[in-house]
């Protein structure tokens, strides 16, 4: 087989806001370099490299295609070995393939220590094979979970850009849930799922930790070309106990009004958080129980009293009712603002059939639940139902 090197530049990836030239290659960001300086957070460093949702995409006639990539694995000191990231292949939006690459750098985690350490690591190599000899589009989706910098893609056949798919842009912000959690795969984390219903291109801002309504988050959405918008608040600043009510509501008026200073009229719909029972009545912060480690498991619970509710210490309950709140008196001035209950995307019933396995994140048959309610909810009767069925412009303003 004679291999063809194709530089890796921006304009192969789909899904990424920002692009950083490493020594060796490519490092995807889905914040732009100037957010990043703001605060140099390592949760936040290691969430928004972490490219859930960004994919390779070119045209070629290649049946044979590898990818040289150092990813960075995490290692959390005593509890059981991570699986590989996924990568997954899809030629003309069809499944054709998924691979894993070993080696890459080690970013080892002491939960109990409060310590990371990272070590370099070889590169490694993905192949994918007996790809039909036609014209296609390819797509190399990126383990959501897993910071990947890409070094070389070779192929048989010589590639080009893959052309706009001419679909509405999705852009979504939310948590460890819209980040990926546990799912089973970078195109089976709920929102990939939701888009591939609702036919439209994914932008995913879930970013795990991080959805803390950072006004640099914000402007991000404000400055990032969308058709459609949606934003999912709640769990993490409950989990982190990082606000009270009175800066709750301010933060989120600020929040909406910068989005809304770069799309006026964008259909915009707020989220708010899916079930967890921990949280639902007991403020954060939430912690590791770390007796869970003897059993294989890693598992949270909530370190803070029901009866701080009354200082005005943050609730699930508390935010759904405020986000409600909040949308139906600004939906007054701003009718392309809507709202959403996330307990119609994971609730009582649901959580009595699949629990959440570490009490905060759902497993890959839940991300599959609420990506399907999600697209039913959005993009087929509720805020999205008109604009996802028109092929957008993607510009600020719209």
């Amino acid at each position: 087989m004679t291999w063809i090197t194709t530089a890796l530049t921006a304009d192969l990836l789909r899904g990424a806001l920002d692009v950083e030239r490493t020594e060796h290659g490519l490092l995807p960001h889905r914040l732009p370099a100037w957010a990043r300086a703001q605060y140099a957070d390592p949760q936040l460093a290691m969430a928004e490299s972490q490219p859930s949702g960004v994919r390779l995409a070119f045209r070629t006639r290649a049946t044979a295609v590898e990818l040289d990539t150092r990813p960075t694995k995490r290692v959390y000191v005593g509890a059981p070995p991570r699986p590989d990231g996924v990568y997954e292949l899809l030629v003309d939006g069809r499944p054709a393939g998924r691979g894993s690459v070993t080696g890459g750098d080690t970013l080892t985690i002491d939960m109990t220590a409060g310590t990371a350490e990272h070590r370099s690591g070889p590169p490694g190599t993905l192949l994918f094979t007996g790809l039909p000899q036609t014209d296609k589009t390819v797509e190399i989706w990126l383990p959501h979970n897993e910071t990947t910098e890409l070094l070389a893609l070779r192929t048989d056949a010589p590639v080009g850009p893959a052309p706009d798919p001419g679909r509405p842009v999705w852009l979504h912000h939310g948590s460890s849930i819209s980040h990926g959690s546990d799912a089973a795969g970078p195109t089976t984390t709920w929102p990939a799922l939701a888009a591939h219903l609702g036919g439209v291109e994914l932008i995913n801002l879930g970013l795990g930790g991080s959805a803390l309504l950072d006004p640099f988050t914000a402007r991000t959405l404000r400055d990032t070309p969308a058709d459609l918008i949606s934003v999912k608040i709640g769990i993490n600043l409950v989990n982190a106990d990082l606000m009270r009510l009175r800066a709750f509501t301010p933060a989120v008026h600020g929040f909406l009004d910068t989005i809304r200073e770069g799309h006026p009229s964008t259909p915009l719909l707020v989220v708010s958080p899916i079930l967890c029972p921990i949280h639902e009545d007991t403020p954060g912060p939430s912690a590791p129980d770390f007796s869970s480690l003897s059993t294989g498991q890693l598992r949270f619970q909530a370190m803070g009293d029901p009866a701080e509710r009354a200082s005005g210490k943050l609730t699930l309950g508390v935010i759904r009712d405020e986000l409600a709140r909040i949308v139906t008196q600004r939906s007054a001035d701003d009718p392309n603002l809507h709202h959403l209950d996330g307990r119609e995307l994971y609730g009582e019933r649901d959580h009595a059939e699949l629990p959440l396995p570490d009490n905060l994140h759902p497993d890959a048959a839940t991300h599959r639940r609420i990506g399907e309610r999600f697209a039913e909810l959005a993009f087929t009767k509720g805020a999205f139902a008109d604009s996802a069925r028109t092929a957008g412009t993607a510009t600020p303003g719209t």
